[in-house]
């Protein structure tokens, strides 16, 4: 469980820029550009740019107990037809710039159900120029639709998962609730995926946060996720070509990208404040 299968690499997206549905084909044009100038194959999917809407919600305390120490705790819902579907994805995450520290966080939940652990690289912007790149490692807990009331308090939230206790301060009667009364409502296109050779295959997406109460836009993103069995044996050509594209985006398309932040940290208002190990 602590290594590393997934590395997703994510660049924000300026909301302003998102002002018409047909813009998610405008960007993914400008990135196909950017892949081919770097012999990156790229394709679209048949139904690349089909919209599908999510519920995003996120839980906390009031002080922030849990994204204050890195923890994250995101229920998401699937619409169909403007439905929502009866099975929702609850995950629970730890999300750190140190490796060593993401890895020795144990994220398994005391609940019955089949738990799905990821471990992942996250590579991000740097926060206040372009053409960089920084990592976060996320330990992930994903599960279907679990029997667990998320504003039930904190007490039962650790009770779930017993690494809050060791981490976090968890006193009876601590509340847990929808994080500054904030839903987002995500649209997202899994627009198609890039060959970057050696076997190194990524799926890439294009979303929206928007709050759902008002439908404003919060923040766009662009991302891109490889899976593999090992990470040492990732092909040095491959990866220098991925990292490369992802560089080469960002200063291609600069008036398009959000600096300084994570979705994460727009939700909770931290901005362009959002301190490390914290996002």
């Amino acid at each position: 469980m602590d290594d590393i299968h997934y590395r997703e690499y994510k660049i924000l997206l300026r909301p302003e820029r998102f002002f018409d549905p047909r813009q998610f084909e405008v960007f993914w044009q400008k990135v196909c550009q950017v892949a081919e100038a770097h012999k990156v194959v790229a394709h679209t999917n048949k139904d690349g740019f089909k919209r599908q809407v999510r519920e995003v919600l996120f839980y906390d305390t009031p002080d922030y107990d849990l994204y204050r120490n890195a923890f994250i705790l995101r229920k998401r819902t699937f619409y169909t037809d403007g439905w929502p579907e009866h099975d929702h994805e609850l995950t629970f995450k730890f999300r750190h710039p140190e490796l060593a520290e993401a890895a020795g966080i144990d994220v398994t939940p005391h609940l019955q159900g089949a738990a799905d652990i990821k471990f992942k690289e996250e590579l991000l912007p740097l926060k206040d120029k372009l053409g960089g790149m920084r990592s976060l490692y996320s330990h992930n807990c994903v599960l279907l639709s679990p029997g667990l009331v998320l504003d039930a308090g904190l007490e039962r939230i650790a009770s779930v998962f017993p690494v809050l206790s060791e981490l976090c301060p968890v006193s009876a009667g601590t509340p847990v609730s929808l994080v500054n009364n904030l839903p987002v409502e995500e649209v997202q296109v899994n627009v198609g995926g890039f060959d970057f050779g050696h076997g190194l295959i990524a799926k890439a997406t294009i979303a929206v946060w928007r709050d759902r109460s008002t439908e404003s836009s919060i923040v766009g993103e662009f991302a891109f996720q490889a899976k593999f069995e090992h990470y040492d044996a990732l092909h040095a050509k491959a990866k220098a070509r991925s990292e490369a594209f992802f560089l080469d985006v960002q200063q291609q398309v600069p008036e398009w990208v959000y600096l300084g932040a994570t979705k994460t940290a727009l939700v909770y208002n931290f901005g362009k404040l959002a301190a490390v190990g914290r996002e």
